[in-house]
């Protein structure tokens, strides 16, 4: 063999060594490609299936426990339910609400509620809502609602928050619609709370500063879920009475959400408080 043609041949035979080189070259980045993909893909649905246990029990928003809020403290111990908004607002654009409300040195004796059943009727701008008061078990707390009622506090009056994650409620009783206002008097200290935190659906319950049992005064809420809202060292929430009629008028305000799409604020479906009426229970 002539030694252009052995050159030659070795040329050849180095070149296919070359491309044999290249071809398993790239047949492993190509199989690394593939168990990254799979990883990645592996990796992505643990972050997906952690950031689902996360929400899914993560702590409520709680309550904005200022002094002047009085509203209730909680921690959520149920699965988040956050309502998202449900579209326009079905309810009339509700009336100013009054500049200076009434206002009263002293809270009425708990014995103005004379131990019986009574019937308070919230005349709403998206509909009626019947509550019914337990002078027995709450007398207190039921006594200061209808002398509060009878004396046209609520009257024109907003509800100014809405929680949808960890406790589910719409809170009413501040004409003033900041969360700070109310009668001129305070009264406790807790009366009727559940022994279990438990507060189910169509609870009317009193709201107050954190552990201070005797802040309540007009603010209370309606619960449109169950919810749990732990005691703290004044206890639980007076537990007053019960929606018997128009569950549905506070569904359809918890089913708007909250302005600006958080869990805890004013509602995107507002609702004021037009006039009350008292009756027996």
């Amino acid at each position: 063999m002539s030694p252009n043609r052995r050159e030659r041949e070795y040329a050849r035979r180095r070149y296919e060594k070359w491309q044999t080189k290249q071809v398993a070259k790239q047949a492993r980045r190509h199989r690394n490609r593939r168990v990254g993909a799979v990883a990645g893909s592996a990796i992505l649905v643990v972050l997906v299936i952690f950031g689902a246990v996360y929400v899914f029990n993560r702590p409520g928003s709680g309550g904005k426990a200022s002094a002047a809020s009085a509203s209730p403290t909680a921690s959520a111990s149920s699965p988040a339910a956050t309502a998202t908004s449900a579209g326009p607002n079905p309810c009339p654009t509700p009336p100013a609400k009054p500049a200076n409300p009434k206002k009263w040195d002293k809270a009425p004796a708990a014995s103005t509620a004379d131990g019986k059943t009574w019937t308070l009727t919230l005349n709403t701008s998206c509909g009626k809502i019947g509550l019914r008061l337990d002078g027995a078990k709450a007398p207190q707390a039921t006594a200061a609602m209808i002398f509060l009622a009878r004396n046209g506090f609520f009257d024109k009056s907003p509800c100014h928050r809405l929680t949808t994650q960890g406790i589910y409620v719409l809170q009413c009783g501040d004409p003033t619609g900041t969360g700070g206002g109310g009668p001129g008097f305070e009264y406790g200290p807790v009366e009727n709370a559940p022994k279990d935190n438990v507060y189910p659906a169509a609870t009317v319950a009193m709201a107050r500063r954190s552990d201070d049992a005797k802040s309540m005064g007009s603010q209370f809420f309606l619960v449109y879920q169950d919810s749990q809202i732990p005691s703290d060292s004044a206890g639980g929430y007076t537990v007053l009475g019960q929606i018997v009629s128009g569950q549905d008028v506070v569904n359809n305000v918890a089913a708007g959400g909250v302005t600006g799409g958080g869990s805890d604020g004013e509602p995107a479906r507002p609702i004021s408080i037009l006039s009350t009426t008292v009756g027996p229970g």
